[in-house]
């Protein structure tokens, strides 16, 4: 058996984190036994359904790198196909067409859930031998309904939920084209599933009460039977359903923030799924890794936190070409102008070990090629008045240091050393003048790198600023 896997996501909004990781599993267990892996957007449900959505499906897939060897494939574009199945189940008895208006439905399901019943359609215009139908009322455009078995039950091993048992007598007829005639969603999936000879449909778990009515379809067509997997729900990290607020933003929204495809998808990877005690590892390993045994039965939680460490794992241990690839696009993005800097990979090597994110490493060293804003307050707070003399007098020194790490920290060391002081009483202000801020690398690097004329331009200008306020 060639492995078929299958991701079908519906075009009706952002490539979200719960559909990234049921792609990348089915992905995975595509590339682990040398099958195939097909993209499918099921967009049948036209009044949702946007080319902005497709476009942000497509843009995801791309940048997580889940490459796909068959479609996009659109059930729209394959309306008359499933047409042509829907008559055939007709004519074998296996559909019917149901003349209910929404009035008759509205008042069955309020007379069913006032005597404490399930709602679900009744079967009356169900052809039966020995049952005589109405006449198809006047005015109606019918419904047409596929004919569920009544008896039995729907059983299926699941691959990640076990064993799953559903009686059919908990299952009504299931509309199978609307009265337009357009085919639903139920109906679509079954039929695309087996002309595309899908193996193993890999999915979130809320698809659960769909897979008995498709089994029972597919039987119907004389179809084999895929194998199914059920994900579990992801969680935020305080257990409830996962929202905006926990990060459940389109995958492309992670683009923007600075997270690494590398790292998106490690973190995706152990969300359910594990192999022993492994936490960073490249989807090569993962798909060679990756079985069914290995994914939890129980809700995974994400966790904004454990991503970042991830991600500035990854940042770390990138190629430096690639992170000054994007950077620089980040940087220009801000109408930063690099050639008024140094050189920007220095730069990037001096500071990718402090950031967890590419936004983050970009909006840290821009001060390298701009002039910061200066913290007033945290300057005051450093800058007090014993300490200007020093800083002069230390600034004429710098004059004549040779430009190097070694002999601008010596000149520091000095300094505090003369004048009885601890380190940071003049490295704190110096990194405030230089950077704007109280953080950054030892600022004797972050000297080096920023040149010493600009060095000495970005101390005088604010020693001066002082002196003169101090006049005032």
């Amino acid at each position: 058996m060639t492995v078929r896997t299958r991701f079908a996501p519906s075009p009706t909004g952002y490539l979200h984190i719960g559909g990234a990781r049921t792609a990348l599993f089915s992905w995975a267990y595509a590339r682990k036994n040398k099958g195939q892996f097909i993209l499918r957007i099921e967009d049948t449900d036209v009044a949702r359904s946007t080319p902005e959505a497709v476009k942000a499906i497509l843009d995801g897939m791309s940048w997580l790198g889940l490459d796909w060897d068959e479609g996009p494939f659109y059930q729209m574009q394959r309306i008359d196909r499933y047409k042509q199945v829907i008559q055939k189940l007709i004519d074998e008895d296996k559909a019917y067409y149901c003349y209910c208006s929404k009035e008759e439905l509205d008042d069955l399901r309020e007379r069913q859930m006032r005597l404490g019943l399930k709602p679900r359609y009744d079967g009356r215009w169900r052809p039966e031998k020995g049952k005589t139908l109405p006449a198809p009322p006047s005015g109606i455009d019918p419904v047409v309904r596929f004919k569920n078995p009544d008896s039995g039950f729907v059983v299926w091993d699941d691959l990640v939920k076990g064993q799953i048992s559903i009686s059919n007598e908990e299952l009504d007829d299931l509309i199978i084209a609307r009265s337009d005639g357009t085919p639903t969603y139920n109906f679509c999936v079954v039929v695309d599933d087996w002309e595309m000879g899908i193996t193993h449909v890999i999915r979130g778990d809320d698809h659960v009460n769909n897979t008995p009515r498709q089994i029972n379809m597919l039987k119907a067509l004389d179809a084999e039977i895929p194998f199914y997997a059920h994900l579990s729900m992801i969680l935020g990290s305080d257990g409830q359903k996962l929202s905006k607020r926990h990060g459940a933003v389109s995958v492309m929204q992670y683009d923007d923030d600075g997270y690494l495809p590398e790292a998106l998808l490690n973190y995706l990877a152990r969300l359910g799924w594990s192999h022993g005690d492994e936490e960073v590892f490249d989807m090569e390993k993962f798909s060679h890794w990756f079985d069914f045994n290995s994914i939890t039965s129980s809700a995974a939680q994400f966790n904004l936190d454990k991503l970042n460490w991830l991600n500035a794992h990854y940042i770390k241990h990138a190629d430096l070409s690639l992170l000054v690839s994007k950077i620089s696009k980040r940087l220009t993005s801000l109408n930063v102008d690099l050639a008024q800097g140094p050189d920007l990979l220095k730069v990037i090597e001096l500071y990718r070990e402090r950031s967890n994110t590419l936004k983050a490493l970009a909006e840290s060293i821009i001060y390298f090629y701009q002039l910061p804003d200066i913290d007033l307050e945290l300057a005051g707070k450093h800058m007090t008045e014993d300490v200007l003399p020093i800083l002069r007098s230390f600034t004429v020194k710098l004059n004549d240091v040779e430009w190097k790490i070694e002999a601008i920290h010596d000149l520091i060391q000095q300094t505090v050393s003369d004048n009885g002081l601890k380190f940071p009483k003049i490295a704190m202000p110096l990194r405030i003048m230089l950077t704007g801020g109280a953080q950054s690398p030892s600022v004797d690097a972050v000297m080096v790198l920023l040149g010493k004329s600009e060095v000495l331009s970005r101390i005088n200008s604010f020693l001066d600023k002082i002196k003169n306020n101090l006049n005032k």
